[in-house]
């Protein structure tokens, strides 16, 4: 299967397949939602702040039982999830980890979900759908890993409905980034670049879609990463029970990268709402 990916998508698949990511995220996330959250303390919890995110990126569009939803790179499917049980829309979970599947339709299938919930194996560079096929598309953190993100943004333009929404964060660099200071990062990663707002509202452009509305919230991805980094360190005799240390090392390092990032300016994180005009 992982010859249909790209080289950056088939890194973040074997990445999200393998043990340790699985049970660090499962341990320090909660399994739930794995993404930045919005914190309203510098101490709340990362599952509490998370699911946050879930719901106030649902505040940014009005769903009824009626609309047809994806969620690309949908992890463990918290979102899928809360749209289902929230609005009654059906919702299609589009997601490369074959694991973190697993897990989502066993949680699906735990609260009922089965018939409002579609996890599919795959990748966003290929959206397996016909044209204008969703009325809202929402993604969280994810488009980073891919090494063709032009390519992202013209699937969801192919498979949105006219008039659709297509809502989503994801971790940029600033427009203003000097060049090379985010190598740190993007080695950790295994990535050349990450977007900017500017490379996103051009290439949202090219493709149909306008920007309705970007709001700007770098802080939390810096609130974030420090939260992330707190519990690891806190729960680091519980995590290399389960855990490989060198993973956890690597992890603990990666964390700081970010926070510096984010802390120097040279990050940007925040929802972004576009609308493919008709």
């Amino acid at each position: 299967m992982s010859s249909q990916y790209s080289d950056a998508v088939n890194t973040a698949r074997e990445y999200y397949n393998s043990e340790d990511a699985d049970n660090f995220y499962a341990i320090i996330w909660g399994g739930e939602d794995i993404h930045i959250g919005l914190y309203q303390s510098d101490d709340e919890s990362i599952p509490e702040a998370s699911h946050r995110t879930v719901r106030h990126m649902a505040e940014k569009t009005k769903l009824t039982p009626q609309d047809k939803v994806l969620d690309i790179g949908s992890g463990y499917g918290g979102l899928a999830r809360y749209l289902a049980e929230t609005f009654g829309c059906s919702v299609v979970a589009l997601n490369l980890s074959e694991k973190e599947n697993e897990r989502a339709r066993k949680l699906n299938k735990e609260r009922g979900l089965d018939d409002k919930i579609e996890v599919v194996d795959g990748s966003f560079e290929n959206i397996p759908a016909e044209d204008k096929a969703f009325d809202v598309i929402f993604s969280q953190d994810a488009i980073l890993h891919s090494g063709q993100r032009e390519k992202v943004l013209q699937e969801v333009a192919r498979v949105l409905k006219p008039g659709g929404k297509f809502i989503f964060t994801d971790p940029m660099a600033a427009d203003d980034c000097p060049a090379g200071v985010l190598e740190p990062i993007l080695n950790r990663i295994h990535l050349s670049s990450l977007g900017s707002p500017a490379f996103y509202r051009e290439t949202a452009a090219k493709f149909g879609m306008k920007e309705l509305n970007f709001e700007e919230l770098t802080h939390q991805l810096v609130n974030h990463y420090s939260r992330v980094l707190q519990e690891t360190e806190k729960h680091e005799a519980e995590l290399t029970k389960k855990v490989d240390k060198a993973y956890v090392e690597r992890m603990k390092t990666g964390l700081g990268h970010w926070i510096n990032g984010g802390k120097n300016g040279h990050l940007a994180w925040g929802f972004f709402v576009f609308e493919k005009e008709a």
